[in-house]
Order: C-alpha cells, then sequence, then structure tokens
C-alpha cells in the first residue's frame, strides 16, 4: 500500500486524563460519527452509541430500526491509560463482522498539565480492508474522518469543563 499504511492525530483536552478517558469510553455519542449513516445506500440516523469497557466487548451503534452496527472489537483497554481496537468498518461504509479482518485504533490518554490530556491517535493496519485500504486511509485521514471526530472531543471536553 502506498503512502504509508498508519495516520496519527493528536488533540489537547482541558480535562483530566480520567475525565478524558471517560467521555471517550462512557459517552461516545458526544464524539462519535456514524459512517453508516453517511452511507447514501443506506441512511438511518443513530438512536444509541456504546462501547463495552472489557477485552472483547464492543463498540457499536443502535438505529431506530433496531439495527445494531459493530463498528469496533475492543483490543486490549487499560483505564485510563489506554484503548486498543479493531475498527470494524470497511471502506464503503458495510460492517466488518470479523475483528480479524480490521484495521487497528490505539487511542493513548497522557497527562499534560494539572488539568490537560493528551489524546493520540494511531489508526494503522488499513491493507486488512484489502484493495480499497488506501482510499480508506485516506478518507479516514480527511476533515470527515478523524480530525472530524477530535474536534468532536475537543468541543464535547470543553463543555465538560465548563459544566
Amino acid at each position: 500500500m502506498s503512502g504509508g499504511d498508519e495516520i496519527d492525530f493528536e488533540c489537547f483536552l482541558p480535562i483530566s486524563r480520567d475525565a478524558a478517558f471517560a467521555l471517550v469510553v462512557d459517552t461516545p455519542a458526544r464524539w462519535w460519527f456514524s459512517p453508516f449513516s453517511s452511507n447514501l445506500a443506506r441512511p438511518e440516523p443513530v438512536s444509541e452509541v456504546a462501547i463495552e469497557p472489557y477485552a472483547g466487548g464492543v463498540c457499536y451503534e443502535l438505529a431506530p430500526s433496531g439495527a445494531h452496527r459493530v463498528w469496533g472489537t475492543i483490543l486490549s483497554i487499560e483505564p485510563p491509560l489506554f484503548l486498543r481496537l479493531s475498527w470494524q468498518v470497511a471502506p464503503n461504509c458495510e460492517p466488518i463482522a470479523d475483528p480479524l479482518a480490521a484495521s487497528r485504533v490505539m487511542i493513548q490518554f497522557r497527562s499534560a498539565g494539572e488539568t490537560g490530556t493528551r489524546l493520540e491517535i494511531s489508526h494503522s493496519e488499513f491493507i486488512r480492508h484489502g484493495p480499497n485500504g488506501a482510499r480508506f486511509r485516506d478518507f479516514m485521514n480527511s476533515q470527515n474522518g478523524w480530525p472530524l471526530m477530535l474536534a468532536n472531543l475537543s468541543h464535547s471536553a470543553r463543555e465538560a469543563k465548563r459544566a
């Protein structure tokens, strides 16, 4: 795959590491965008987003129709230090049933001063997505991918700090 097989992002969240970890894991609806509902072939809103915070737990969303769509599986987790998961969304926005056939995401939470957290995200192994892996990497690297989710996280962290 040309262009590398990993993309990295980071952002500063003005909340403690414990609070940042809780924001990501306990309230994913505050930052998650649904690639499934952005699929024009099956546009459907999301009524719930959840992450089961244990190894083997799934990251999923529910649609009002009752559709349960898994978008990740927790590979390892160490609160409040990191969360590693399979990214079970295909380049065509369809779910990938087998976590072994999905790319990998590592989210690390690093203390940044007394009241801040540096969030680091590495998304890798796009080659697992087959011939469309490079195109999918480019999408996740675009303003509609991880940068959008990090902007949502930053906004939610600022709101949490004000509360």
